[in-house]
C-alpha cells in the first residue's frame, strides 16, 4: 500500500511568498486555537506568507481573500503542507 509522505512544517517556517495548506492547529491553549479558527485559519485553507517584519515578528499572511497580521509564536501552532 503506498504511503503519503508529504512534508509538514509549522507556518512560521515558511518564507515570504510561500504558501501552505493548513493541516491542523496544535495549540494546548483553547483560547489561541479558538482565536486562530475565528480568523479563518481552518484545516484545508491555503495561507500565504505576504511579509515578515524586519525583526522577524509579526507576519503578514493572506488567508482566503484578506490579510492578517499574526505573531510568530501563534503561527508556530499551525501545521501546514508547503505548496
Amino acid at each position: 500500500m503506498p504511503t503519503c509522505d508529504l512534508q509538514t512544517l509549522s507556518l512560521d517556517q515558511l518564507k515570504t511568498g510561500q504558501k501552505g495548506r493548513v493541516i491542523k492547529i496544535e495549540s494546548t491553549s483553547k483560547e489561541i486555537k479558538r482565536r486562530l479558527l475565528d480568523m479563518g485559519i481552518t484545516p484545508g485553507v491555503v495561507v500565504e506568507i505576504k511579509h515578515i517584519a524586519p525583526l522577524g515578528d509579526p507576519y503578514d499572511i493572506k488567508v482566503r481573500d484578506y490579510d492578517l497580521c499574526v505573531r510568530k509564536a501563534d503561527l508556530s501552532f499551525i501545521e501546514v503542507h508547503p505548496l
